[in-house]
């Protein structure tokens, strides 16, 4: 069974000693970073967010992250989406605020890249990011939050989605593909799908009909979710939302070859937990309030664990935007909301020997 700690955002007296960061140093501190990190170059993978999204996770906490490793004799660096660095400045992620810099985890251009082979039908292969694979270790250190096409994004979707090229991202989402259908009755041409396009593959023509260009089509589903009049869907058979989330898991069986044992470590913040993933590149309010901060060496583990904290019982009346459906009666609150399944990505990770479903909680005071 692995162990899960767990630092609870809870306050139980007006004591700085009781909130969060001080409860997370102290859980920090019980992590053994030198025995992990001492001598090496340690990539600390996070999603830096975008556009004017605020509920990314906070600097506060990424600074001491970075400082824990460096005083564990570490050499700490940020990294994410060769494309996506750039907007690290407007959340605060520079090193004069958290203490490491921000490089692309891909190169500047998204090129520098490892090939390697997988097992799952219809993707034959995944392209790894460069500065990901060259670091001696790895720091996974995720916003937990709902995501419309995995239902949620924690350490496995960080890594899935954040350690590969963005081609081969749009590779593992076509892995869901669909037919896509626009009722042009219902369309009211606001083009919210084509602004909500991150690849610039939704368009209209001239005569005003809906386009998609698959060459540039991640399946990534904004399109979907950004029509206000249920104009666009799209087919999303269940064995394809498996084979989707068995694909992420077997990037994430890639990338942790990459590194020694002992020598990978994640840490999940379940604060500002919205129902969308940060790539929108706004915010919408918390769904549910703060659960708190978990950390282990097992990503299957963390997820479980993050997911199971997360209940639906404790959402926030008025908190799902307008455009979201009602949440449903049954499944875990993110899949009442997006009608998948979250878990599955926990257990597919699981059958790929990636770590185990059963924890312990360790919590930290």
């Amino acid at each position: 069974m692995s162990r899960v700690l767990f630092s609870s955002a809870h306050v139980e007296r007006l004591d700085r000693n009781a909130t969060l960061p001080a409860k997370f140093g102290r859980l920090l501190a019980q992590c053994d970073f030198e025995a992990r990190f001492k001598g090496k170059r340690v990539a600390i993978k996070m999603h830096v967010g975008g556009s004017i999204g605020f509920y990314t996770i906070h600097p506060l906490f990424v600074r001491m992250v970075v400082d824990a490793v460096r005083n564990a004799g570490g050499k700490p660096f940020l990294t994410d989406g060769s494309f996506s660095t750039d907007d690290a400045v407007a959340r605060g992620y520079v090193p004069e605020v958290v203490g490491a810099r921000v490089v692309g985890a891909a190169g500047e251009h998204d090129r520098y890249l490892y090939t390697r082979e997988t097992a799952v039908e219809g993707l034959p292969s995944v392209d790894l990011c460069g500065n990901i694979v060259d670091a001696d270790a790895l720091l996974v250190l995720s916003h937990g939050k709902g995501h419309g096409h995995t239902g949620f994004g924690g350490a496995v979707k960080n890594i899935g989605m954040g350690c590969v090229s963005y081609k081969t991202r749009g590779a593992i989402h076509a892995l869901m593909s669909g037919h896509f259908h626009w009722d042009s009755e219902l369309c009211s041409h606001c083009e919210q799908c084509v602004s909500g396009c991150p690849a610039g593959a939704a368009s209209f023509d001239k005569e005003g009909r809906f386009r998609i260009t698959e060459h540039h089509c991640r399946f990534c589903m904004h399109c979907t979710r950004s029509c206000a009049e249920g104009a666009l869907t799209m087919e999303q058979p269940e064995e394809k939302f498996r084979l989707f989330q068995a694909g992420m898991a077997a990037v994430v069986k890639e990338v942790l070859k990459s590194f020694e044992a002992n020598c990978a470590f994640f840490i999940n913040v379940l604060m500002n937990i919205t129902p969308l993933c940060d790539c929108w590149g706004f915010s919408t309010p918390p769904l549910v309030p703060d659960v708190g901060i978990l950390a282990s060496d097992d990503i299957v583990s963390i997820d479980q664990a993050s997911l199971d904290m997360i209940r639906a019982e404790n959402l926030i009346p008025g908190t799902l935007p307008d455009q979201l459906c009602p949440p449903g009666e049954e499944g875990h609150l993110f899949q009442r909301i997006h009608g998948k399944d979250p878990y599955e990505q926990v257990r597919q990770c699981a059958l790929a020997g990636l770590g185990s479903t059963a924890y312990e909680v360790g919590a930290v005071e």
